[in-house]
């Protein structure tokens, strides 16, 4: 059960292509966004579709996968956990950031 501590599991359309940073140390890093959408009818009978955007990195062969084969558009699964940072703008102010670190990918096909 240890594993299930902090587990997120998405399914949805990347909003653009991937960003691809490859470290000195050689590492690749993958970030992108992807989309989930909910559809559920109102109190007047009217569907309503509520997306939500996800942050999400991938390191190392992920990233590589990622940058050889997902673009713009893509349905894809994802697991990985959630993670937070802050930091500091240019402009002094901090700056909080949740996203999910993946780990393992499917690519699904969809558009």
């Amino acid at each position: 059960m240890n594993t299930l501590r902090n587990k997120v599991q998405l399914i949805g359309n990347l909003g653009n292509d991937p960003e691809i940073i490859t470290l000195e140390s050689g590492k690749k890093l993958a970030k992108f966004s992807i989309a989930t959408n909910e559809s559920y009818k109102n109190a007047a009978g009217e569907k309503v579709t509520d997306t939500q955007w996800h942050n999400v990195v991938a390191w190392n062969k992920t990233a590589e996968i990622i940058e050889k084969y997902v673009t713009k558009g893509n349905e894809i699964a994802i697991e990985g956990k959630l993670t937070s940072r802050s930091y500091e703008s240019k402009e002094g102010e901090k700056k909080y950031i949740t996203e999910v670190v993946c780990n393992e990918l499917l690519m699904l096909g969809g558009k």
